[in-house]
């Protein structure tokens, strides 16, 4: 998959959280700016590309902006990754990075990291007693360990307005993922306790993200890539 204008990628997922093992699939995701000129036309560019074998999600620009701005967790760690797992980087990526916290709101972070923990805990309880598959209960211990880290991630987000995307001591996470692959139910006192902690902490973060900070960034990257190059492909076009 070739994408033009990747403005920020870098490894995610499990192996930024360090909790990666032997055979695990490294994940990366990236965001790119469409061509200014392509947004005027009938037919608007894709917002997003994916591949597997290298798995690789790139969101253009605007779409990554919305789905930062509602508290997504997949997209939000992006602009949080440590310096070493960051593989593309330019200036208006960098940008990004430093107004990231102006896309955080309170109740967006609690009800987006509160939500998917929980349909974490529902794929997790529709496996029932623990009787299943070898591949089953790996998956379940996957999930399991997600659960964990997205109600650990988003409490520290929420109280701190910091994220920390590698975990503190791992092997807890495998653990945990280990315990819940044998009963399900095991997941829901730690689920219950963080939806506890959520309600009597009271967050650093504003109610409403500042969108403006958002719209003034990505204006500059339409201005940026609205440029010589569109220009010239304009004026090929008229002659």
């Amino acid at each position: 998959m070739t994408v033009q204008n990747v403005l920020l990628s870098g490894i995610v997922g499990s192996t930024a959280y360090g909790l990666a093992h032997e055979g695990s699939d490294v994940d990366r995701l990236g965001l790119f700016a469409a061509p200014t000129e392509a947004l005027h036309g009938l037919h608007p560019p894709k917002e997003s590309h994916v591949s597997t074998a290298p798995d690789r999600t790139l969101h253009e620009a605007a779409k990554w902006c919305r789905l930062a701005l509602g508290g997504n967790p997949t997209v939000t760690e992006l602009v949080w990754l440590p310096e070493d797992l960051y593989e593309t980087r330019t200036p208006l990526g960098d940008e990004l990075v430093g107004i990231r916290t102006t896309f955080l709101s309170a109740r967006r972070v609690r009800d987006a990291y509160l939500g998917y923990a929980t349909q974490q805990f529902r794929k997790l309880h529709s496996r029932g007693d623990g009787s299943f598959s070898a591949d089953t209960r790996k998956r379940t211990a996957k999930h399991a360990r997600h659960l964990k880290r997205l109600c650990r991630q988003g409490y520290e987000l929420y109280t701190t307005g910091r994220l920390t995307i590698r975990v503190e001591d791992p092997e807890s996470y495998h653990r945990f993922g280990e315990q819940v692959a044998a009963d399900a139910d095991a997941a829901l006192p730690l689920l219950r306790r963080f939806e506890a902690a959520f309600e009597e902490a009271r967050s650093v973060l504003p109610e409403q993200p500042d969108e403006r900070a958002a719209d003034a960034w990505l204006r500059r990257v339409r201005r940026h890539f609205y440029g010589a190059r569109d220009a010239e492909e304009t004026a090929g076009a008229l002659a």
